[in-house]
């Protein structure tokens, strides 16, 4: 069961490594572009289920997001980061125009079809480059394409879940 606190959180990406000598650490990010990732100040990083919120500033440089957290100033320092993940309170997101979704919002919705066949919950999304995919884990695993008033016919947030028009075959 998640927490209260859970739902609060977003997971936007980890430590991978330091960069430098003075504290700096390569991030992998998860947000669009990768280097938003620097613009969710503060960062709550997640060590061996401890949370700490943390003051971040950094930038892209080359295909590496370069993150510096405020008080690690040295490589020493930045090593005990690595690993950590770094998470968000969603209220730090700003707010999308009406028929827009975070994938976070998706995630562990209930779908299913106009015939009312349960086709079990949202597992995760796929970038696929033409149209995002959702990948929904219930009898079996099925790959619907993300296109709204084509496929995706509804998305209630209030009620968890998501009405699709999608044969159960596919």
């Amino acid at each position: 069961m998640a927490s209260h606190d859970d739902e609060e959180r977003i997971e936007v990406g980890r430590v991978l490594g330091v960069h430098g000598l003075r504290g700096q650490l390569k991030v992998y990010s998860l947000t669009d572009p990768r280097e938003n990732i620097v613009n969710y100040s503060p960062w709550l990083l997640e060590r061996q289920g401890q949370y700490s919120e943390h003051k971040v500033s950094g930038n892209r440089i080359g295909k590496n997001v370069v993150a510096r957290i405020e008080g690690v100033d040295s490589r020493e320092q930045a090593e005990d980061w690595i690993g950590a993940r770094i998470y968000i309170r969603r209220e730090q997101l700003p707010r999308l125009p009406g028929g827009e979704y975070y994938w976070s919002q998706l995630v562990g919705l209930q779908v299913d079809n106009l015939e009312g066949e349960d086709f079990g919950r949202v597992d995760h999304l796929i970038e696929t480059g033409a149209n995002d995919v959702l990948v929904v884990r219930g009898e079996r695993e099925r790959l619907i394409p993300w296109l709204p008033d084509d496929v995706v016919r509804e998305v209630d947030l209030q009620q968890g879940r998501i009405l699709v028009d999608w044969d159960a075959d596919f």
